[in-house]
């Protein structure tokens, strides 16, 4: 057991398929450095860009957004082909070959006493490297989507599964893993919305945005279609709006944006690194339906409007957010009018109440609950203590 005044080693372990994985990681890691300072040494570590990784696993991180982009059917198809028993086992097999020595490389040059793991498939190369070991390190797995999770998430040989909600408790424990096992803690998101307490007009005053105008945030992505045709439905509403939008790296969308005649006061930007103080200068988020987006949006308790989901892997977190009365889906721009008049009508009514449902459901110390975890954890202590959940959104529907 440790001691007070030694040191903790902690390794992080995620990957660069999409931005939510080493969100997560990032988060965690600050709220460590937070609570703990000096005490711990943080290492985070993505295994699929070692040189002990296969090429075709490396490419994979950016295979992951030409899929969902060009053939996103396809990738429906695949991710619920795999989505069962006996290929999950295969798979599991596979990548556990496939990555041990990627795995072992990691575990060797940090020696930790406690891993975080924010991406599912390094859990089997994991398990099979300290099958072998005389002292194992407690691992721990952060679950970054909020409903409709791939069964690959759930190895039971882990020591536990952080999971966003009640929902994916039960998925977990309905996939064999242990009750006690599971700790809802909500997905990991930046202390930074946590100790963001200005109100929205001091912060719209200190991003030069203007101030006194209902604020709509937009979030795009490299895997963003739609976005621009929602938003020609924001610049040409008539009510008075303020919109920013944040292009998420990808340059065509980019450009678009700073060609557009905007009627409305319009601030772009390509990529920033304080998304939770434009969250909270906004009343309201339009994005796609990614796991990491909105439990940032509800954290900070914006509503959203969901104008792209991933078939398959992003389904439930769409569904949950409807389910919550926390947001909309809109799959037109006819769609986006129309939910955007119900949102803003009779003095924003509705989107007063889907500003409640979103700070009922968000959990903005998550990074914190797990940090404690894994504090507990490296000290020999049972770390795995379950937060509040909120409401049921599917209670009664």
């Amino acid at each position: 057991m440790k001691t007070k005044a030694s040191s903790v080693r902690i390794l992080i372990l995620t990957a660069d398929a999409g931005f939510g994985h080493r969100s997560a990681a990032i988060a965690v890691a600050e709220a460590l450095r937070l609570n703990y300072g000096a005490s711990v040494e943080l290492n985070i570590v993505n295994p699929l860009n070692s040189e002990w990784a296969p090429s075709i696993l490396r490419d994979s991180q950016e295979d992951y957004d030409r899929w969902v982009k060009q053939v996103p059917e396809l990738y429906k198809l695949a991710y619920e082909a795999s989505d069962l028993f006996i290929p999950t086992r295969v798979m599991e097999d596979t990548l556990g070959t496939l990555l041990f020595d990627a795995i072992e490389k990691a575990f060797t040059e940090n020696n930790p006493d406690v891993v975080l793991n924010t991406y599912p498939m390094y859990q089997a190369a994991i398990t099979q490297f300290q099958s072998n070991l005389q002292k194992k390190a407690p691992v721990f797995t952060v679950v970054t989507d909020l409903a409709t999770i791939h069964r690959i998430w759930f190895h039971k040989e882990v020591d536990g599964f952080l999971v966003p909600n009640h929902i994916v408790a039960k998925l977990a424990v309905s996939n064999q893993v242990p009750a006690e096992k599971v700790c809802v803690t909500g997905i990991p998101v930046h202390p930074d919305i946590s100790r963001e307490s200005r109100a929205p007009e001091q912060i719209r005053a200190a991003l030069g945005w203007e101030t006194g105008i209902t604020s709509i945030l937009a979030v795009g992505s490299r895997r963003s279609k739609k976005l621009l045709d929602m938003l020609h439905i924001v610049n040409h509403y008539g009510a008075p709006l303020q919109l920013a939008v944040v292009a998420g790296k990808n340059e065509s969308l980019y450009t678009q944006l700073q060609q557009v005649n905007w009627h409305i006061p319009v601030h772009i930007y390509d990529f920033v690194d304080n998304m939770p103080s434009l969250m909270k200068a906004s009343d309201l988020v339009i994005s796609k339906a990614g796991g990491l987006i909105i439990t940032e949006s509800l954290a900070c308790g914006r509503p959203l409007i969901l104008t792209e989901i991933i078939p398959g892997q992003e389904t439930g977190n769409a569904e949950y957010v409807k389910a919550a009365k926390a947001g909309v889906v809109v799959n037109t721009p006819l769609e986006m009018l129309e939910s955007l008049h119900h949102l803003l009508v009779n003095d924003h009514e509705l989107l007063k109440q889907y500003t409640q449902h979103a700070l009922a459901i968000g959990k903005p110390e998550s990074a914190f609950t797990i940090a404690d975890i894994l504090w507990q954890a490296a000290h020999g202590q049972a770390g795995c203590k379950t937060s509040s959940d909120g409401p049921d959104p599917y209670k009664g529907s």
